[in-house]
């Protein structure tokens, strides 16, 4: 045992023996015991501490030096256990002892915010009679404790007192946000009386918490609630604020009379210059209790939209403008229809009524030109007037009110830009709870938490919310009220018997948040190892797991929890390719069996498609795979092998998305980016005759692709003889071209001329449709899109590459003293005893069904410069050929 150790053992000792008594204890005992744990600290041996005062505490539970020293080890050692210090400050109190429970607390704040130590802090200011700090302190508890609602409320009431009403109606807001979760009623009445005394006029806050009162305490206290804001409104003469008041708790009670009674009189003193008013009330029955509310209010407000001098709309004869009602008679000025007569049924029926500042309406009586300049010098003006004419609007209604009325579809570009950015910045600006894409236009600025806490409401997908919450703990602190009801959200799964992504990924989050955020620790009972334990079907888990970061995170608790980490990473790097998970395993001395993961992944590439694919993009340059016994050329093997397979599998229609997204990555690898032709530069001709071998396999391969490589080997290699090709002049120079007929070459034109003019402008239209429906992640119609512009371009490419390596061979020039383009060939196929003719032309006339082959097919390339009378053995495709040629003749066109 050390010296330190000893000396502990020691004043452990001394402290039981003598039964010093906690009246003796100051402040500078404690500074003794600090000298004490900083040497513990120097010399490595708080473990060898904590065993000490633990095992002396279940002898000596009051021991106020083991408490200390072991509350303090433990704080700075990390760890979330505070009991220790927690008893030994409680004991102080009881012994009226408050100077060291205020170092007590001090020492413990000094690590981060502890609900426990604050709240003691609190009593001690309280104890002192020290307002100033007192109130401090409370404004910290009440950051990092989300059930405290009460000193929230002393806090108002003390700033209220201080007449510093502003700071007084924010503590009140909190407050009662915080008693409606408790649903803690008389309180919640209390403090709305509060906000409705001070800030009547935030209607948008008290609307927000009627209908959170409503969905945790009831409709009927929150109509009571309603009934005490509704007569500041009156008393200033705000129908339209009384109308929406009354709205409300009609919604919450259809069947209520006063409310009906107050709606009817709020409708008769707004409309009250409306010559038809009365007339209108009779017809929608508003104030006849047998016809239902909300239908009479809908009726009522669709009439006395129709008053001489309004607007409305008709979906043939456009925008109109009402000249006069006589009786059920109505006039209107449309802009197709002059002096149109209609009864008023028919009018509530056909017609949409428009508010004088509606975009319709402006979009008809202001000149094109001074609307369209009035739109891009103030998008703020026009994008409220949109979204106020449709009370919500997305992008895409956006951008159909302007394009192409106002705007152009080039001007839109640069606008529309412009309107995302105001969109997102702009307060004024809100979305709808239950659809993000639509924009709503706020009577106050709606703050950054609240945003984010209705994005976080509206999605209801976990990984969605996931980002949401940390986007906000980006932007935000934790002590909104919002945050608290995100946060529960996750600590929910905490409790969940049954471990899935959602509870391994709350336990991540969680953890991740305490610390930083120690206070925010709900109090988790168990360790990743118990939770791994439970864990049934890892690999499935895992790789629901969306969020990067959270795999990754996951990887490290594995490392450092599970004894069987290296069969773990390498069991779930198919899942998750990245770098990382290469780099631990090599550092941590585990080489052989990434070398081994990998050479398995190229044996069996089949069911490791993707995993070949990235360690082929990320073979070249890392670092780890220079440390790795690995044959890059066998790599460029396995993915042509591969290549081949993914054509056969999109031909038999399987799994043929992915299939067509592995094939477009292994193409444009190996032959877009040039891996093949630097492999034909680096290498020696063996190697390049095995590769090409392999490639000259893959028969779905583009032709061109094919040529081209022949020409680059046949540069380098001018002597290497390709597999079953004589040694021809005439041989090579047919694979340097493209030969094809004059009708072809004008078909070919036609088709890229087609794409181009016709095909992708389409396209691009689908797309920019798609883009505006919002939400590109779940949008099947923007991804369809974008991949049909791939494959276009890709056959733009193509089509443009071919055309300019094409010949077109003159059918006068055709000459059959050999076999060559524009023969008709007789064999005499000697294994079979049969005649058979072929006519040779290129690749783009190539009709097998009909005996039309292309000089560049295998079967061609062996026919092609023989002779009358040579007679020719091969193989193709492991099947052996032997023919006489008995004719050739000049095709005829």
């Amino acid at each position: 045992m050390s010296e330190t150790i000893d000396k502990l053992s020691e004043m452990l000792k001394e402290e039981k023996w003598t039964g010093s008594g906690i009246t003796s204890w100051n402040i500078s005992n404690f500074n003794a015991l600090n000298d004490l744990l900083e040497q513990i600290t120097i010399n490595n041996e708080a473990d060898n501490a904590i065993e000490l005062t633990n095992e002396h505490i279940e002898s000596s539970k009051n021991s106020v030096i083991a408490l200390y020293l072991s509350g303090m080890i433990s704080l700075e050692n990390q760890l979330v256990d505070d009991t220790s210090l927690i008893i030994l400050i409680n004991i102080f109190v009881k012994n009226d002892k408050w100077n060291i429970v205020k170092y007590l607390c001090d020492k413990i704040l000094d690590f981060g915010e502890n609900k426990q130590a604050l709240k003691t802090l609190a009593e001690y200011y309280i104890h002192e009679d020290d307002k100033v700090n007192l109130h401090k302190i409370w404004e910290r508890l009440i950051k990092i404790d989300y059930e405290e609602a009460d000193i929230i409320k002393k806090l108002a009431i003390a700033k209220e007192e201080a007449g510093d009403i502003e700071h007084a109606i924010n503590y009140y807001k909190k407050a009662i946000y915080r008693y409606i979760n408790k649903k803690m009623v008389g309180n919640i009445g209390e403090i709305w009386s509060k906000l409705v005394q001070y800030c009547h006029e935030d209607i948008d806050f008290f609307i927000h918490v009627a209908n959170k009162n409503t969905k945790i305490i009831g409709a009927e206290k929150t109509i009571i609630l309603l009934e005490e804001l509704y007569p500041k409104y009156l008393a200033n003469e705000d129908m339209d604020t009384c109308i929406t008041i009354l709205k409300k708790i009609l919604i919450l009670d259809p069947k209520y009379g006063w409310a009906r009674k107050e709606i009817t009189t709020c409708f008769k003193n707004k409309y009250a210059d409306n010559s038809h008013l009365d007339e209108y009330i009779r017809l929608s029955n508003l104030s006849q209790s047998w016809r239902h509310v909300h239908d009479a209010i809908s009726d009522f407000e669709k009439h006395i939209s129709f008053d001489a001098g309004n607007f409305v709309y008709h979906r043939t004869w456009d925008i109109g403008v009402i000249k006069n009602i006589d009786g059920d008679n109505i006039i209107i000025d449309f802009v197709k229809k002059r002096d149109h007569s209609m009864s008023l049924k028919m009018a509530v029926n056909s017609l949409t009524s428009l508010n004088k500042k509606h975009i319709w309406v402006l979009k008809g009586v202001i000149e094109k030109d001074k609307l369209k300049a009035k739109v891009k010098s103030d998008t703020k003006w026009a994008l409220t007037t949109i979204i106020n004419s449709f009370e919500s609007a997305d992008m895409k209604k956006i951008k159909a009110e302007l394009v192409p009325s106002v705007l152009t579809p080039g001007e839109w570009t640069t606008w529309g830009a412009e309107a995302r950015k105001v969109l997102k910045t702009d307060s004024s600006f809100g979305n709808l709870p239950d659809n993000l894409d639509k924009f709503i236009v706020r009577d106050k600025p709606i703050s950054y938490e609240e945003k984010a806490y209705n994005k976080f409401r509206a999605d209801s997908k976990f990984f969605n919310r996931l980002e949401v919450i940390n986007e906000f703990l980006e932007n935000s602190d934790p002590d909104s009220e919002f945050f608290g009801e995100m946060f529960s959200y996750f600590t929910s799964f905490l409790n969940t018997s049954n471990v899935n992504e959602y509870v391994v990924t709350s336990y991540i989050f969680v953890n991740n948040i305490i610390k930083v955020y120690p206070f925010l620790n709900p109090g988790i009972n168990y360790s990743f190892a118990e939770l791994f334990d439970d864990i049934e079907n890892l690999e499935e888990l895992f790789s629901n797991i969306t969020l990067a970061d959270y795999k990754k995170d996951f990887l490290s608790l594995i490392r450092h929890n599970c004894e069987n980490w290296v069969d773990i990473f390498v069991n779930l790097f198919p899942i998750y390719l990245n770098k990382h998970s290469i780099e631990v395993l090599l550092h941590t001395g585990n080489k052989d069996r990434v070398i081994s993961m990998f050479k398995d992944i190229m044996a069996h590439y089949r069911e490791f498609r993707e995993s070949l694919i990235w360690l082929a993009r990320n073979a070249e340059e890392a670092e780890w795979y220079k440390k790795l016994d690995l044959s890059y050329s066998e790599i460029l093997v396995s993915l042509i092998q591969l290549l081949r397979v993914t054509y056969r599998d999109i031909e038999n229609k399987r799994d043929a998305a992915n299939n067509r997204k592995y094939n477009r990555q292994i193409l444009t690898f190996l032959f877009k980016e040039g891996r093949v032709d630097k492999f034909i530069e680096d290498s020696d001709q063996e190697d390049v005759a095995r590769l090409f071998s392999i490639i000259n396999d893959v028969k779905e391969l583009d032709p061109a692709i094919r040529m081209s490589l022949k020409d680059k080997i046949s540069i380098k290699f001018p002597k290497m003889k390709f597999y079953g090709e004589e040694e021809s002049d005439q041989t090579l120079t047919y694979s340097r071209g493209l030969y094809c007929l004059q009708e072809s070459y004008t078909k070919k034109q036609k088709e890229l001329k087609h794409i181009l003019d016709v095909e992708i402008p389409k396209n691009s239209k689908e797309i920019g449709v798609a883009i505006e429906m919002g939400d590109l992640k779940e949008n099947a119609e923007y991804k369809a899109g974008k991949e049909r512009q791939e494959n276009l371009n890709i056959q733009v490419g193509r089509l443009k590459e071919e055309i300019g390596r094409a010949k077109v061979i003159d059918p006068e020039t055709f000459d059959n003293s050999k076999v060559s383009f524009g023969t008709k060939t007789t064999l005499l196929n000697k294994d079979a005893n049969i005649v058979e003719e072929y006519i040779i032309l290129g690749t783009w006339e190539s009709d097998p069904a009909n005996k039309i082959i292309s000089y560049l097919s295998p079967l061609g390339s062996e026919l092609m410069g023989h002779e009358v009378g040579d007679e020719l053995v091969f193989e193709i495709n492991e099947r052996n050929f032997n023919y006489l040629i008995q004719n050739i003749e000049i095709y005829k066109v």
